[in-house]
């Protein structure tokens, strides 16, 4: 990582860094409880593909490491329309090697990716490609993750003035998968597209009740549950799009539009426990 210098953002450390991928350098930013963490965190951010940011995600990120104890490295991956998919998953599954690269020399066996909006779309496809390599993964965090490109379900038109809308995600899904060029179908740009889902990591899903993609995200855990994975689901009453970046946060208990940080934390701190990770306290530097 570059810039060995630590710095500091409430109880958390943090820096800038690159890691490897294919053919360049990929933006990444690391926070790291300074009381230390037991695991691993891949996020990827929200933006519809074509926009946010390591900067723009950077509160929430922090917030999300002092909740869970772990250590989360947030990924500046590729944005369309420049960058197509595949782009932004290769980015992510580059972290993801480095990350457990890291966790393999602090002696930690937990490694875990996910995201929010857009970013849990390509957490949810970087889970069925490391489950195809055979790379295992402690846990998926995906929070309210668009996943059908038509964006054809009742719940994007059932609201008035509903976020997203289903014009405008349906004109950045086609932007992002190059107006259906085909890719790989090693590298799937939604979970959708794939027939098997056995084996998955465990899903952790939530999606507030008032959220255009709402739909999508109780059909991919109607899915998930058939396929028998390990599952997690949680609609949270009154919520709408968006709710990861929302400041501040209510108690674990809450049902309110703060309740989804301290709730995806606590799940991650379960999985956690449940590998039986040991607390590593080693700075940043």
């Amino acid at each position: 990582m570059s810039d060995p210098a630590a710095r500091m953002s409430g109880a958390v450390e943090w820096q800038p860094g690159h890691v490897p991928g294919a053919g360049h350098q990929v933006p990444v930013r690391i926070f790291r409880p300074a009381a230390g963490h037991r695991g691993w965190l891949v996020w990827a951010h929200g933006g519809s593909w074509h926009s946010g940011s390591v900067a723009g995600w950077h509160r929430s990120c922090a917030d999300l490491a002092r909740l869970a104890g772990c250590a989360v490295l947030s990924v500046d991956y590729r944005l369309a329309p420049d960058h197509p998919h595949p782009a932004a998953l290769e980015d992510v599954l580059a972290a993801v090697e480095w990350a457990q690269q890291k966790s393999d020399q602090e002696g930690l066996p937990a490694v875990s990716v996910g995201g929010d909006s857009s970013g849990a779309t390509i957490a949810a496809s970087a889970a069925v490609v490391l489950r195809d390599e055979q790379r295992p993964l402690t846990a998926q965090l995906l929070a309210y993750p668009p996943l059908d490109p038509e964006c054809r379900a009742p719940s994007y038109t059932r609201y008035f003035d509903n976020f997203p809308s289903p014009e405008l995600l349906a004109t950045a899904w086609r932007s992002y998968r190059r107006n259906g060029t085909k890719v790989p179908a090693s590298l799937p740009s939604t979970p959708f597209e794939v027939e098997d889902l056995t084996g998955l990591a465990p899903a952790v899903l939530g999606v507030g009740e008032f959220d255009a993609v709402a739909d999508d995200v109780r059909e991919y855990a109607r899915r998930l549950a058939r396929a028998g994975n390990d599952l997690e689901f949680e609609e949270f009453p009154r919520m709408m799009h968006g709710a990861f970046l929302q400041p501040g946060h209510s108690g674990a208990g809450s049902t309110g539009p703060h309740a989804l940080r301290p709730w995806l934390a606590a799940a991650l701190g379960r999985r956690l426990a449940a590998a039986g990770a040991p607390l590593d306290s080693g700075s940043l530097a």
